[in-house]
């Protein structure tokens, strides 16, 4: 007889870290993903049969994930994780590898830009990890033959004290062709070479907005003149700099740290099953009405990912079309407006829409998805009685008080309503100033 699987339906198509236990929730395997429902659902792939995941899958009882904002944060959530924990599997197929960094070597007179596996206390800068080496070793030769940080390709060791022999010199390809500045053969100043580094440095820190403008304009005026190949490099050098540019929001995966986004997960989970909703509402919007004195009505948007804030999806709209105060036709004004403008500009479109309020404020936010052709699950929470309203139920759904899901719907709704305060507060300064 097959042995149980567990339900991988929860898991969401984010970035992200699992983590794989047995009957005794003990953790026999942790991995990360780009995808998470895809990379899991890998496992119990009975046409790619795998001498290990064989070995694995029978033994596996319940999946916990952690949902990340991009891969880099998953990868350090995975080495930590691997590290705290120390999973069968993962000693066993010794997955702990080593992923690579960008070494400035600070700790010499002439640094060197190169790609290591290793990070040392050395006195060099080390930048990383990344997750993918292809475009990090791309981005660094594009780099290179652009001059944009000329700094020494070779290997050899040398300093003011101590020059490099005069043949080594007339040996090196580079020197010839002049495409390193030559610090061997002081064609270049120790300080001009090392404002050089400092300046790979801040590169390298993430301040390269304006090389990724340049990139892309250059992009495209190659791609004007046909030059494909050209225009193919600059391509793969944005994606490089996008990729060496993601967020990555960890600071230190301590016990309760990690029960508390397990937690976060958990309750993305039950919400699914609670609301029947086809996919996990890993992303969430959240709407609120709030006014001045019955005048000036505003309206709030807020969008939690994997059951956590995403201030920086946050959204205020003054109610343009609405004379007077009418919370059912504002709802609908600014629901309208968020999800047509998302359609226009081919933007995903979130797992679940929530509307603080009852069966009107659905209706009104049913109809304008509707109008703009918006597919959506759609629900609406009540205040007095907490009860959650879905479209096309004509009973109310009630959750447990202590329901991790009416928790994260409940913090949804407070978080909403504590935005649209804060506009509102700010419009009646703006009006007490003037």
């Amino acid at each position: 007889m097959d042995s149980p699987s567990p339900d991988r339906t929860h898991l969401p198509h984010a970035p992200g870290v699992y983590l794989m236990r047995d009957a005794s929730l003990e953790v026999l395997y942790v991995g990360k993903a780009k995808d998470l429902h895809k990379r899991v659902s890998q496992y119990f792939n009975p046409n790619r049969p795998d001498p290990k995941t064989q070995q694995l899958v029978p033994l596996i009882r319940k999946i916990d994930y952690i949902a990340c904002e991009s891969e880099r944060e998953a990868l350090i959530w995975e080495r930590r994780l691997i590290h705290r924990h120390q999973p069968f599997f993962n000693v066993l197929w010794k997955d702990d590898k080593s992923y690579p960094f960008v070494k400035l070597s600070l700790d010499e007179e002439f640094p060197r830009l190169r790609v290591v596996r290793v990070k040392k206390r050395d006195g060099a800068k080390y930048f990383g990890p990344y997750p993918k080496i292809t475009p990090v070793r791309s981005l660094l030769r594009g780099l290179w033959k652009r001059q944009l940080f000329p700094l020494r390709p070779c290997d050899f060791s040398f300093s003011s004290q101590k020059p490099l022999a005069p043949a080594k010199i007339k040996s090196c390809l580079y020197y010839h062709t002049g495409e390193c500045p030559a610090p061997c053969a002081g064609k270049i100043s120790t300080p001009a070479y090392r404002r050089i580094a400092e300046n790979a440095a801040l590169f390298f820190e993430g301040r390269y907005a304006r090389l990724k403008r340049a990139f892309q304009t250059q992009m495209r005026a190659a791609s004007k003149k046909l030059d494909y190949e050209r225009s193919a490099q600059l391509r793969d050098n944005v994606e490089a700099l996008e990729h060496m540019g993601e967020r990555v929001r960890y600071r230190e995966v301590r016990p309760g740290r990690v029960a508390q986004r397990l937690d976060e997960s958990s309750a993305v989970t039950e919400l699914q099953k609670a609301l029947s909703l086809p996919h996990p509402p890993h992303r969430i919007e959240c709407f609120d009405i709030s006014h001045l004195f019955g005048k000036e009505p505003v309206a709030s948007m807020v969008a939690f990912a994997g059951g956590r804030p995403d201030k920086s999806s946050y959204r205020r709209f003054r109610v343009r079309t609405v004379t007077g105060i009418d919370d059912f036709a504002s709802m609908a004004e600014v629901v309208g407006r968020r999800y047509k403008r998302l359609l226009d500009e081919q933007t995903p479109l979130p797992d679940l829409v929530l509307v603080d309020g009852g069966k009107g404020q659905l209706e009104a936010a049913r109809k304008a998805l509707d109008a703009v052709r918006a597919k959506i699950p759609l629900a609406s929470l009540a205040k007095r009685e907490e009860e959650v309203f879905l479209v096309g139920r004509k009973d109310s759904i009630r959750l447990p008080a202590d329901s991790p899901a009416l928790h994260l719907l409940q913090r949804l709704r407070d978080e909403a309503h504590r935005f649209a305060v804060t506009f509102t507060r700010k419009n009646r300064t703006k009006r007490l100033l003037r």
